[in-house]
């Protein structure tokens, strides 16, 4: 039988690779025979951390190797990575065990060329990790983020010059915490206190979350499965995620399109609020993850939902032009909002692609705009916090569309959400500011 080891060491191969974290863990968890909850909790401990520190591993590791780390066999980096991550962060489990397990994976998968090297630096990082000189937050906060909090350098400056070091240091240490569980009461079936109660009753801990209607947050599982899941009671959905559909002011009656809906949350949300009443249009590109959005509509009993394929880089053909009531964009984006969800994005993204983006972005947001009657309400949405891909595409809209209008979100939503916009009344939260959810940003547009 595979061990947590030795499969997290596949699954990161895989990332390094291309795959996607979440779906090659997933795979994995399916896949392997980890009837201990223990094995399958430090399988995802793992991977998620090394994919999430990495940056601060390879400083620690650096200061007990010899040799430079981009001269070393990736394998090899990928067995020292591991054998790091528990050292400096999983104290539960003593360092003889540590060493005397990544030494033994190494000979398992013929490495033992390289026992002796990986033997001796981790032995010399458990003596001397408390002792490492960590840079400093105050006086090195570009070497601090980049070392200790595990950014990228491009991302690290970035930081700095939109959030000052205050604030990108807090930013960047909430986005090295595992994401809170967050689920969505289906109102079509349930309300968030049946739920909360359910949830009790089977020994879970949940908590209602501080802004969205219907949220709850998941604190601790209890041993038994999470009750309703094949009723369709609920969706798992952050609570940034939470906020957009209600922004778009949808109503029963009104024909919406969600633009660029896989895998089917908000569309599903937009269902649930209209209670079944509206007409909503789901496009996606991928036709594989088009039957997501069919299979989540199923599970939580959603109608109306008409869902198919179409790259939204083109206006659809089969739209009457004027015709919709409302239009969702949440666009494709660099995703640095949610790093903590998909932590290999921020090994992957370049400071370059946001220009693509942006590109992207506008091109969807030109695509959408004539299907919108005068009067209706486009929203756009994305799950990051950069100029490139928020303010600014908005304001090449505008600049290109004078029959659009911007609207104040503050203007439209309740006393209690206030905080989560800023000072033009875009929507903008930080999972160190606001009760820990996802970094989103989100704007509303009418046309005149």
């Amino acid at each position: 039988m595979t061990s947590p080891r030795h499969a997290a060491f596949d699954i990161l191969r895989q990332v390094e690779d291309g795959a996607f974290a979440d779906l090659a863990l997933d795979s994995a968890l399916r896949r392997l025979k980890l009837n201990d909850p223990r094995d399958r909790a430090l399988l995802t401990e793992l991977v998620y951390g090394v994919l999430r520190r990495r940056g601060r591993l390879d400083f620690a590791l650096s200061r007990c190797c010899r040799q430079p780390l981009a001269k070393l066999e990736p394998a090899v980096l990928r067995l020292l990575r591991l054998g790091a991550h528990q050292l400096l962060h999983l104290e539960r489990i003593p360092a003889h065990a540590v060493l005397n397990e990544t030494v033994n994976l190494a000979r398992r998968l013929g490495l033992e060329r390289a026992t002796g090297l990986i033997n001796g630096v981790l032995r010399r990082l458990a003596r001397e990790h408390h002792d490492l000189a960590w840079p400093d937050a105050a006086t090195a906060p570009r070497a601090h983020l980049e070392q200790a909090l595990s950014l990228p350098g491009w991302l690290a400056g970035y930081l700095l010059d939109q959030f000052g070091h205050e604030e990108a240091c807090l930013l960047a240490q909430a986005l090295l915490e595992p994401a809170p569980f967050t689920l969505r009461a289906n109102r079509l079936k349930t309300t968030r206190a049946e739920l909360l109660e359910s949830l009790a009753a089977t020994g879970h801990e949940a908590r209602a979350t501080r802004y969205t209607e219907d949220g709850l947050i998941l604190e601790k599982r209890g041993p038994a499965a999470l009750p309703g899941d094949a009723e369709g009671l609920y969706q798992v959905q952050d609570q940034a995620s939470q906020l957009i559909a209600p922004l778009l002011g949808a109503r029963a009656g009104e024909s919406i399109l969600d633009a660029c809906a896989a895998p089917g949350g908000k569309t599903t949300h937009l269902a649930a609020l209209t209670d079944n009443r509206a007409k909503i249009l789901a496009l996606d590109l991928h036709p594989q993850r088009v039957d997501l959005i069919n299979q989540g509509a199923a599970r939580l009993g959603c109608a109306g939902i008409q869902a198919r394929a179409w790259d939204m880089g083109h206006t659809p053909d089969f739209v009457p032009p004027g015709s919709l009531d409302r239009i969702l964009v949440d666009a494709p984006c660099s995703g640095l909002g949610v790093l903590r969800r998909n932590p290999e994005i921020r090994w992957r993204r370049r400071h370059q692609d946001l220009c693509a983006l942006a590109a992207l972005q506008s091109a969807i947001l030109a695509a959408a705009a004539p299907l919108l009657r005068p009067g209706g309400a486009l929203l756009y949405a994305v799950c990051t916090f950069t100029r490139e891909e928020t303010e600014e595409v908005i304001a090449a809209f505008l600049e290109k569309h004078p029959d659009f209008v911007r609207e104040d979100l503050r203007e439209q939503t309740p006393a209690s959400w206030q905080e989560l916009f800023d000072e033009h009344g875009a929507l903008r939260t930080l999972p160190h500011r606001h009760d820990g959810m996802d970094a989103f940003w989100a704007v509303r547009m009418r046309k005149r």
